[in-house]
């Protein structure tokens, strides 16, 4: 086959090479090698991915081309555009990529593992096939394992089970099927055995614990309490297991980060509460009544306002007062509410107070700041330089910052420096007293932990 004349016929937008793609197609094995070598070359007009489909559609004869390609790539480019058609081929019997699962090269076995992980529940057939994979020497092929084992789901949950107490076909085997165990069903896929060596393992761990920086990504509040029972009585908690803070950190940013369809209250299930930090309690995520009034809501902005307002209220009638600070990863939100004696003195919403205006009055921790939707830089500041020029940019941002004497923008981690406890600031200086719990709201309750996998 002629490689310019396929070049030529490759070329152009998804739609102008349709009937090129399909005429391919029905060439079958004898395209292969052709449009194989056009997705392998980088310098090629054609866009990879139109290359990519062709092979995805020819199915089957493509499998050992693209996975030699794949061991062979002598770039990562070209890795990735093969690993990507050859996790996806069409092929009517996933049984096909069985023998690549033996193969020598980790990405062709990690492949061969999504290409299973795509079929779900239909590739529970195979799972004797892919325990072994659990253990792979190579981590990121062990974890696609994992991955693969989640897609199918509950059925699996015996197989994993049968290898936690039998001797392993290999190395790292068992280990893998107890991720696997949890990403699948959380706490509860463990037998009681494995429980209560991870509650051990847990206690061990927390002896020598100490507190390290949090990502924050997501809502907590802060009480001044040592007496962790009465935290849990007023956010309707219970079923309380000790856990170390790394271990807590994961379970709120996943469960925080979860978008599990088929667990719909992998959101509101359980609740981390650290151990007392430097006298303050740090309780990340919400009650099920907190979750749903906001989730259920028209407006979720002004519900979560409103939830934010009456739990401060609450908290600070009870504990002498109460904070609540939110952070997004994903953008610059950020907001806090304090509350003393009953009372909120302070709300702040940085996207609303962008769009509405901040009428509230300034709180003391936040003296000596410039609030998120505050702008200190005068119009003209960066006339001139390119907003894509982003080392001149910033050349210029700090040369303007220090010559006018701009003050830092605050966010709630600063805040909460200030009047409480930065979780994403821990560390050896922070006196720690007594030990976290994952407790169980009421949909917690009612559903069990969410399912995935938490580190130790």
């Amino acid at each position: 086959m002629d490689t310019e004349l396929l070049t030529e016929s490759l070329s152009g937008s998804w739609e102008h090479t349709r009937s090129a793609r399909d005429a391919l197609v029905e060439h079958g094995a004898a395209a292969v090698g052709a449009v194989l070598d056009v997705l392998c070359d980088e310098q090629s007009p054609v866009e990879w991915t139109v290359s990519a489909d062709v092979l995805c559609r020819i199915g089957e004869p493509a499998l050992l081309p693209l996975a030699h390609a794949a061991a062979t790539a002598d770039s990562s480019e070209v890795a990735r555009r093969v690993a990507w058609a050859l996790g996806r081929l069409k092929v009517d019997d996933p049984g096909a990529y069985e023998p690549l699962l033996n193969h020598a090269h980790p990405l062709v076995r990690s492949d061969a593992l999504f290409a299973f992980q795509t079929r779900g529940e239909a590739a529970a057939r195979f799972i004797d096939r892919l325990i072994p994979l659990l253990g792979d020497p190579v981590p990121e092929v062990g974890q696609r394992a994992v991955w693969a084992f989640q897609a199918i789901g509950t059925a699996a949950v015996p197989h994993l089970q049968r290898v936690r107490r039998l001797t392993a076909p290999g190395p790292r085997v068992r280990a893998g099927a107890l991720e696997a165990l949890a990403a699948i069903a959380g706490p509860d896929g463990l037998d009681s055995r494995d429980q209560d060596a991870w509650r051990r393992l847990t206690r061990i761990k927390l002896l020598a614990e100490i507190p390290d920086g949090m990502h924050l990504c997501g809502s907590w509040y802060a009480v001044p309490a040592t007496d962790q029972d009465a935290v849990l009585a007023a956010f309707d908690l219970g079923s309380p297991q000790p856990v170390t803070l790394r271990t807590g950190a994961a379970a709120w940013n996943h469960d925080h980060h979860s978008w599990d369809r088929a667990h719909p209250h992998a959101a509101c299930s359980r609740v981390f509460i650290s151990p007392a930090l430097d006298g303050w309690m740090l309780v990340f995520g919400d009650s099920s009544q907190d979750t749903h009034r906001v989730e259920d809501a028209d407006d979720r902005d002004e519900a979560l306002s409103l939830v934010v307002r009456q739990r401060c209220t609450d908290l600070s009638r009870r504990f002498g007062s109460a904070q609540w600070y939110g952070m997004s990863c994903g953008d610059d939100w950020t907001a806090w509410c304090i509350a003393e004696a009953g009372e909120i003195v302070r709300h702040y919403d940085a996207y609303d107070a962008a769009e509405n205006g901040d009428g509230e009055l300034a709180h003391p921790a936040e003296a000596g700041y410039l609030l998120p939707h505050q702008d200190g830089f005068p119009d003209d500041a960066f006339d001139g330089v390119s907003p894509a020029d982003s080392e001149s940019f910033a050349v210029r941002y700090r040369q303007v910052k220090e010559d006018l004497q701009i003050p830092d923008t605050c966010y709630a981690n600063d805040i909460a420096a200030r009047l409480s406890v930065d979780p994403g600031a821990l560390g050896p200086h922070v006196r720690t007293s007594g030990q976290g719990v994952l407790a169980l709201t009421a949909c917690g309750r009612e559903h069990g932990h969410p399912a995935g996998a938490l580190p130790v």
